[in-house]
């Protein structure tokens, strides 16, 4: 073996960054304090950092705050009401950091559910399965910080979008189009600049911009459709610092009707689930860093 060899082999193994906590803790809170309730269907995750060196090299689980203790405290923390899913996960990270004076910070992540009332009920509801409102919140010795989004907000123009000017080569079989359908599910995160905002309002008016800018824009690509979604939403909003996207673009082809005898007007469509393009970026402001810590464990650009 060479001295090289010799010298990464005897190398000391040292732990690295770790986190650990409890997963997937479903919360459905019910606000009964009027006739007319509210519900507020969560899935939180709580992960903490700190020193647990001595868990993992040794088992001394003295500084070990159970997973069952985290699952518990969301609860706990839930029974005096949640609000925006941004600000339970802030109580919930600021409880541990100043409960435990080894966890120096953690990151907690939220899904929320959405339900709607049916036909105005005052405590009956139908699920909203338009989309799935997400949270996490970081915190470290370099501060707190916060990312709202969305993911799984499907979107269809029937007309409005193109695709051509793209280079060819002899794998290339695809043709260019003035007029196609263009459809997608929408997962969007945007970080804030602070911790203090109408989360609730921001994410309406966020929704509400996403939406805005797929429908307004003639699409050239995909990219810069999204491109557009993402400028509104920071020319409208300076408490976000940046926002990423991740689009799938969900593929319908025109169907050939001529061996039937029949024209096809761009009117009857083959939906294709896969293979499909996937187009992700980050939209943010200049001097905007690029890689915030807050994105380390988020697959992906979202």
């Amino acid at each position: 073996m060479s001295t090289a060899a010799n010298a990464r082999a005897s190398t000391r193994v040292v732990l690295g960054p770790n986190q650990y906590g409890k997963a997937e803790v479903r919360l459905v809170k019910v606000t009964r304090d009027i006739d007319r309730h509210h519900i507020q269907d969560l899935n939180i995750t709580s992960q903490l950092h700190g020193d647990f060196e001595q868990t993992h090299v040794a088992g001394d689980n003295s500084h070990v705050v159970a997973t069952d203790t985290q699952k518990n405290t969301v609860y706990a923390l839930a029974r005096s009401g949640v609000g925006a899913p941004e600000e339970f996960l802030l109580r919930l990270g600021r409880y541990f950091t100043g409960r435990f004076d080894w966890v120096t910070g953690g990151r907690w992540e939220a899904e929320q559910y959405l339900w709607d009332r049916i036909n105005n009920h005052d405590h009956a509801f139908v699920r909203n399965k338009s989309e799935v409102r997400t949270a996490v919140v970081g915190l470290s010795q370099t501060g707190t910080t916060v990312l709202a989004g969305l993911q799984g907000l499907t979107v269809l123009k029937s007309t409005g979008s193109e695709f051509r000017g793209f280079p060819r080569d002899r794998y290339t079989t695809l043709q260019e189009t003035t007029d196609r359908i263009l459809a997608t599910d929408v997962t969007a995160r945007w970080r804030y600049r602070t911790t203090e905002a109408d989360f609730d309002a921001v994410y309406a008016s966020v929704r509400s911009l996403l939406l805005k800018g797929f429908a307004e824009t003639h699409s050239l690509a995909l990219q810069q459709t999204m491109f557009q979604m993402g400028r509104l939403v920071l020319e409208a909003h300076p408490e976000i610092e940046e926002i990423r996207m991740s689009l799938p673009n969900k593929h319908n082809f025109a169907v050939d009707l001529q061996p039937f005898g029949m024209e096809n007007p761009n009117e009857v469509f083959f939906a294709a689930d896969r293979p499909y393009g996937l187009i992700e970026a980050a939209i943010q402001r200049e001097g905007s860093p690029a890689n915030h810590e807050i994105w380390a464990n988020l697959p992906g650009f979202c």
